[in-house]
């Protein structure tokens, strides 16, 4: 002793489980303390952790749901650590210089710096360790907390802070963050001191992500982000009921409460539970003692055992000090510093444009802007698809998945298209009319005898496909009163029977923005006696071999390919400069835009929202199912060949089949008649619902005028490889010719799609299609047999889509579309 120390205090500072710490004065005088192991702890502990295993082992097997075993492995592997404090001194130089504590006041730091000290390491052993010693105040002493004027509330938010850079900027954290393991220095400015760092925490590059996305999805109520954290960290759940695992992660990173609070806390958690169980025993038909020993989780990861633990502790230490902690706001710009550094621009990725095969010399340019524009910032995932003449002249996807999620876009990626369905939804009408189903002069209450009604009689199944039917501003109320009401497809339908009608049917067209949808599948359902996903499948899906990549509403099975929405905000600020559009309805006008727009992505990023089927702005598909699609439209419904051998996976490939979760189909409409559904209709006639023949084979029949047939028959033999017979379809979905009486002269809107004029053209409409909030489109030029779609996660207000189009269109020589061109025209957005 006498050759270390000038002095030595053998009664100790203060003593604990596994050592006792004392003040001593060096040879040099500088002071220090002293913390020796207790003799025989080794043995004592190992003994503890092994009596410990094996009452968890009892225990998981008594009571399944009471399974601990994950969290006593984790202990067993880091608890020994402590008893090596040769190691504990590593950490503690490790952390201090992570967190790169200064002891001199007044020194600034940056917003994700912390201002914290912890004592320098002088010496040590396996058993003893020599540090600096600190004068500081203990926090249980609160007379002098009180006597040397300390912020509680900013001792313990600066603590929060450190913690915060431990976890998610250094990936190595103090597992113990109990109150005795700090001090507040008595020195002004006031600073927390961090003690033994014996129980340390290193975290993987991959676990640091994917704790950092699980807070940040948890923040923002991103359901896809969360479960795609979860799966990342190795944490598998046995139920699918997203809303619950995000109030469960809510509650994890919640807000701390004062001790004077905390009973009133517990029971409404306690409540909670209760009500996650009745949900969970309702789901998978639990009784009583089954729904005790259920475990919601299948695979629990050991390194978030710790992490838990700390948070846990954190809370417990805000409550004693008696002060509120907002965690959601502290941790926040650490965990976004840790994914904002994420490759989300190609300078900074090189496998940004994903890895496919360039098919044209207009996609090599298109790639370069693309790199362009995301350099810019102005992409963070984007995928684009043209067809000319029924063959695939592009097909890129680009940059990643979401904001918090690094993964690449691939050419299955599913994105989030918002109205760009309307003209999903419009072609299964016309689709039905095609097949016989349904006539477009017919009024709509014939078809669906709940909907006549308040005003509603006259209103045709054309007015609905031209946003004139004065149904405009039903629904529109759902966002204010009850967003989640339109995740409820019959509640919806109820809501549509009940309106009234603003304007006389036919005779002004203002933009169905949400009542659309609704519209067209009550209509669908109600003509065809099928449900809407069927008749989609049916009509769509199979006959252009796009399974797997178009959705309304997506089934479970498909969360790893969604990608997840942010906003452009320099876009959203340009909502000052615009003007009020008459062709939209009250509801939609600027101020309701720009209000919609700010919380549509943490909407529409909701698991439970993105599974709903909303078929006016619902629709997740990939762009080369998009682009086939309206390929297949520019050909008078004929399917293209076999989309491009070069993507991977191949389009059509995923086999999964998705539920139908909207109204069951009456059981006097079950009955099958040669191959096909026979339904009673409201006005007595007889259905008979003919199915579409699926053939390798492709129509190579082109639809030029001089070989268009007039006839109206459709029978099967005669749609081969086709989705449409009549031959002027075309002028169906614009409005034009023989349909012109059906649409309001001059509107934007044909029969369900946006008529597209060309620009310094003759006036003719040149195609049509339908674009979404935020930029997504498909669209086709059919005098030019040209198709194309652009999906992305980046919601901007077209600018980025028209660079696109304007590229692409110039490039092969095309006249470029009206309303989908035009980026620098702020008063019309693409925000159909």
């Amino acid at each position: 002793m006498d050759d270390l120390f000038a002095e030595f205090v053998e009664k100790p500072l203060a003593t604990a489980s596994i050592a006792q710490v004392h003040r001593a004065t060096l040879l040099n005088g500088q002071e220090v303390v002293v913390k020796v192991q207790h003799d025989g702890i080794k043995a004592i502990i190992l003994e503890d952790l092994k009596n410990a295993k094996s009452i968890v082992n009892w225990i998981a097997w008594a009571e399944p749901q009471y399974d601990f075993n994950p969290m006593i492995d984790e202990w067993c592997k880091e608890a020994p650590k402590e008893l090596d404090f040769d190691h504990e001194a590593e950490n503690t130089r490790t952390v201090a210089a992570n967190l790169g504590c200064k002891k001199s006041p007044g020194e600034s730091y940056s917003s994700n710096r912390v201002n914290v000290l912890i004592p320098e390491v002088i010496q040590s052993t396996k058993s003893v360790l020599i540090l600096e010693y600190m004068d500081g105040i203990r926090l249980n002493d609160t007379a002098s907390l009180e006597a040397f004027g300390i912020d509680k509330q900013n001792i313990v938010e600066e603590i929060t802070r450190a913690y915060a850079h431990q976890i998610y900027v250094d990936g190595f954290f103090n597992g113990d963050p109990h109150p005795g393991n700090f001090l507040v220095s008595k020195e002004a400015p006031h600073r927390p001191i961090l003690l033994d760092f014996g129980l340390t925490k290193k975290l993987s590059s991959s676990m640091k992500h994917a704790l950092a996305k699980m807070f940040l999805a948890s923040a923002e109520g991103d359901h896809v982000a969360l479960l795609s954290a979860f799966s990342e960290m190795g944490l598998r759940l046995r139920l699918d009921m997203p809303e619950q695992v995000m109030e469960i992660t809510s509650v994890f990173f919640r807000s701390s409460t004062p001790a004077t609070e905390a009973q009133q806390n517990l029971k409404s958690l306690a409540e909670q539970r209760e009500k996650n169980m009745k949900a969970i025993q309702e789901k998978l038909q639990l009784n009583q003692k089954e729904v005790k020993r259920f475990n919601p989780v299948d695979a629990f990861p050991g390194d978030i055992v710790i992490f838990g633990r700390v948070l846990n502790l954190l809370r417990g230490l805000s409550s004693t000090m008696n002060v509120r902690i907002v965690y959601m706001d502290i941790m926040k710009p650490f965990a976004e510093a840790v994914l904002g550094n994420i490759n989300k621009t190609p300078a900074a990725n090189a496998q940004w444009i994903y890895n496919t095969p360039v098919h044209s010399d207009v996609e090599a340019k298109l790639r370069r802007l693309l790199v362009e524009l995301g350099n810019n910032d102005k992409i963070l995932g984007i995928q684009v698809c043209a067809y000319k003449d029924g063959e695939v002249i592009i097909d890129t996807a680009a940059g990643v998945l979401g904001r918090y999620d690094p993964r690449p876009v691939q050419p299955d990626t599913l994105f989030s298209v918002f109205s760009a369905t309307k003209g999903i939804t419009a072609g299964m009408l016309h689709w039905l009319v095609d097949n016989g189903k349904l006539k477009l002069d017919e009024n709509v209450a014939n078809i669906w005898p709940e909907f006549r009604g308040n005003g509603k009689e006259h209103i045709k199944v054309h007015h609905i496909l031209n946003h004139t039917s004065g149904l405009h501003n039903a629904l529109a109320d759902l966002r204010g009163e009850n967003a989640f009401l339109m995740t409820e497809w019959d509640a919806c339908l109820k809501l549509i029977e009940a309106s009234q009608p603003e304007t006389e049917p036919g005779k002004q067209q203002l933009y169905h923005y949400l009542s659309f949808g609704w519209l067209c599948g009550g209509i669908v359902e109600h003509a065809s006696g099928k449900k809407f996903q069927e008749i989609l499948e049916e009509a769509l899906i199979r006959p252009l071999k796009i399974e797997g990549e178009l959705y309304v509403g997506i089934p479970p099975g498909v969360e790893a390919r969604l990608a997840n929405l942010t906003l452009d905000t320099d876009d959203l600020k340009k909502f000052s400069e615009m003007r009020n559009r008459a062709e939209m309805p009250s509801t939609f006008q600027l101020n309701n835009i720009s209000e919609f727009a700010e919380y549509l992505p943490a909407f529409f990023n909701m698991l439970n929202v993105r599974r709903a089927i909303v078929p006016a702005a619902n629709g997740h598909c990939s762009a080369r199912a998009l682009a086939r699609y309206y390929a297949a439209l520019a050909d008078c419904g004929v399917v293209p060949p076999p989309h491009s051998s070069a993507s991977n996976p191949p389009l059509g490939s995923h086999p999964h089949i998705p539920k139908f979760p909207s109204k069951k189909t009456d059981e006097k409409q079950k009955g099958k008649v040669d191959g096909g559904l026979k339904n009673e209709r409201s006005d007595g006639r007889q259905n008979v619902y003919i199915r579409i023949e699926e053939d390798d084979d492709n129509d190579e029949e082109k639809c030029s005028k001089s070989s268009r047939d007039t006839s109206k028959g459709a029978g099967p033999e005669n749609k081969k490889g086709k989705i449409f017979s009549n031959p002027r379809v075309h002028e169906a979905f614009m409005g034009v010719g023989e349909y012109e009486n059906m649409c309001l002269r001059d509107g934007v809107f044909g029969l369900g799609f946006r008529r597209l004029k060309s620009k310094d053209g003759d006036g003719s409409y040149s195609g049509f299609g339908h674009s979404g909030m935020g930029g997504s489109t498909g669209f086709c030029d059919v005098k030019n047999r040209f198709a194309m779609a652009v999906t992305l996660n980046k919601l901007s207000f077209g600018g980025v889509t028209a660079k696109i189009v304007e590229l692409i269109c110039s490039e092969l020589n095309l006249p470029l579309p009206e309303g989908l061109s035009g980026s620098g025209d702020i008063n019309r957005p693409l925000i159909n």
